[in-house]
């Protein structure tokens, strides 16, 4: 047999290529079994999850922002209100080189150097990818010529926007406050209250005063619209939309032509003051001056008004009436002689002979009046008109700390009123348990006198002031204190009125109440501090005069106001309520360094008075402008009227 051939084995042949069909059987039928797994799970296990993400590449969700809610005061006059207007924006990341951008844009439509500055402000607060305002408030001719050229400038575009807009500029700036961009630190807060949300498509939210406090009110309910969108993103047609719910308007209790009698009633003056309506707790002014334009915070402030506004001696941001804090003065000298008479201490016909001075027992140093040689016989309803501070150095040391500012707390000394803002001070009404922890140190009694007069530790705001004086008007029945008095939902036109709320009814007699009634009554009839303030009024005017120490004097030592730096000058108080036998107004006023409060701060407060009660407007233009300081407190041993 020839060598050269060899027989096949053709068994063997087919049983490895057997074997070899079916390892491929098995390899494909396992693939296709994984395929037919995965088909499967995503079919029937993940339908929902993968349909939902195939809709969303082909549905976009875009939210419609709210209107938001007017501002008007009790007559209807809008304090705060929208408008339409166009926009010049640029997105960041669409544009290759933003500076030259700029410049080209700036040959169409003027950019000023305070638009390139907010701009630049307003690039650092957001992404790359968001739309950011250039130029705001666009005539019609400035965006049809831009339209013209808008071929040329990619990730640029006119947008019409709505803006908020205070028709009154600075009239009530610190009540009504302001709006603002949405930054990162209100983000994080809508998160954590869940209100985010309602927040898409929005880009401002309130910043200070009511519109901060009513924020939620005056927002709304954002809309959304469902727009089905092609592979390259561009809207093909709205499936479905739910319109946005506009926000609710607000009804100030404020009068804004009072508003604007007061403020130009303090000049150029600094200074704070607060009206309310005793019988309810509405506010009627609220004037913190100096006082500053809020439209330049709408779409954010530009780095010169910023620096203008922040660092001015002035500090006409600060809201006087809620964190400016002052000793005050003898305004507190009614309220320790109610708490004397509560305690059956200094019950008629009781009366001191006043040397001009108070010496503790067992003491030789002298506590001394502001009057030198001081007032003579002087019973409690005197006390309270001459402003005896020798009488009430006596009083408050036989009544004690802890009794006096237990008492005198009733009247929202020391604690927050309530208003409807946010941001209020709490004052100071001082104990030993306060210094103690304060300073580690005892309380002593010569420091009871202190507080006595209204002075030393003590410190009030002007709303607590005014609040104190309402109380007291109203024979112990204290209010919350309300800016806003109704509300329009949805601006349907329909008033939902704010019920008044009671925090407090203070158990007073009413034969004490009257008797230092009389006493603040006599303050503006000639012999009082005030006597000025009341003349020639057809109505009767109740008032206490203060005058707070800003540096502290030694006990022997005259107070000599041309001596003294003009910053450093006494603040000037007054307190009043009218008709004095009907209250509808209750006030309290004060000037910083202004010197006494019956000269200074009494015609602001006469003024104010004269309009609400009477519709009566000031005859002259505002009194002379006088010089100012911060509201920083610092500790007294003496005061003067």
């Amino acid at each position: 047999m020839n060598s050269r051939f060899e027989l096949r084995n053709h068994r063997q042949e087919q049983h490895f290529f057997r074997l070899r069909l079916g390892v491929a059987g098995v390899v494909m039928l396992i693939c296709f079994g994984i395929l037919a797994t995965r088909f499967f799970h995503l079919q029937f296990l993940r339908y929902d999850y993968y349909h939902t993400l195939a809709e969303n590449n082909r549905i976009s969700l875009v939210p419609i922002a709210p209107t938001r809610g007017v501002i008007m005061d009790r007559n209807g006059a809008v304090l705060a209100h929208n408008f339409f207007a166009y926009t010049l924006e640029i997105t960041p990341a669409k544009v290759k080189d933003l500076e030259q951008t700029i410049n080209d844009i700036a040959v169409l439509v003027e950019v000023s150097p305070s638009d390139r500055k907010r701009f630049k402000k307003l690039r650092e607060q957001s992404h790359s990818f968001e739309s950011i305002p250039l130029r705001m408030q666009l005539t019609e001719a400035e965006a049809a010529r831009f339209a013209v050229s808008r071929y040329r400038f990619p990730g640029v575009e006119i947008r019409s926007r709505l803006f908020r807009h205070y028709p009154k500029g600075p009239l009530g700036a610190h009540l009504i406050g302001y709006i603002g961009r949405i930054n990162d630190n209100d983000q994080r807060s809508l998160k954590k209250n869940g209100e985010f949300p309602n927040y898409l498509g929005s880009d401002h939210i309130g910043k200070s005063g009511v519109e901060q406090f009513y924020e939620r009110t005056l927002h709304g309910i954002t809309g959304t619209q469902q727009v089905e969108t092609d592979a390259d993103g561009h809207a093909v047609r709205v499936l479905s939309s739910s319109a946005p719910v506009p926000g609710d308007n607000l009804v100030l209790s404020i009068d804004s032509k009072l508003q604007d009698i007061a403020e130009k009633a303090f000049g150029v003056r600094r200074g704070a003051l607060v009206a309310l309506d005793p019988n309810n707790g509405q506010i009627l002014a609220y004037v913190s001056m100096p006082t500053y334009d809020p439209n330049l915070f709408v779409n954010g402030i530009d780095p010169d008004s910023w620096k203008a506004l922040n660092e001015s001696l002035d500090k006409p941001l600060i809201n006087r009436p809620l964190r400016g804090i002052y000793p005050p003065g003898s305004t507190f000298k009614p309220f320790v002689a109610l708490a004397g008479l509560e305690a059956g201490l200094r019950e008629p016909p009781f009366s001191i002979s006043d040397p001009g001075f108070y010496k503790l027992p067992g003491s030789s140093h002298r506590y001394r009046d502001w009057k030198p040689g001081g007032h003579g016989s002087v019973d409690m309803r005197k006390a309270i008109t001459v402003s005896c501070d020798t009488f009430f150095y006596g009083l408050a040391h036989e009544l004690g700390i802890e009794r006096m500012s237990s008492f005198i707390g009733h009247f929202s000394f020391g604690k927050k009123t309530g208003i409807d803002l946010t941001g209020e001070l709490s004052g100071l009404l001082p104990t030993p348990a306060w210094k103690q922890k304060r300073f580690k140190q005892p309380w002593y009694p010569g420091e009871t006198l202190i507080v006595g007069i209204g002075q030393g530790y003590t410190l009030t705001t002007p709303m607590q002031l005014a609040q104190a004086t309402a109380i007291l008007a109203n024979n112990g029945i204290a209010y919350r204190p309300r800016l806003v008095a109704g509300v329009q939902p949805g601006g349907t036109g329909g008033l939902r009125p704010m019920a008044p709320e009671i925090l407090d009814r203070i158990k007073l007699d009413p034969a004490h109440t009257d008797l230092v009634k009389l006493g603040m009554l006599d303050v503006t009839q000639p012999g009082g501090t005030a006597s000025s303030v009341g003349a020639g009024a057809p109505y009767l005017i109740a008032a206490k005069t203060g005058t707070a120490q800003v540096i502290g004097i030694k006990q022997n030592e005259k107070y000599n106001e041309s001596a003294v730096a003009e910053r450093h000058r006494d603040h000037a108080l007054f307190i009043a309520y009218a008709p004095a036998e009907s209250p509808k107004i209750a006030l309290a006023v004060i000037v910083e360094n202004g010197g006494h409060g019956g000269s200074a701060a009494g015609p602001i407060a006469r003024q104010v008075m004269d309009y609400y009660l009477l519709g009566k407007e000031p005859p002259a233009p505002p009194p002379e402008a006088l010089p100012n300081a911060a509201p920083v407190a610092e500790e007294e041993t003496d005061a003067h009227d």
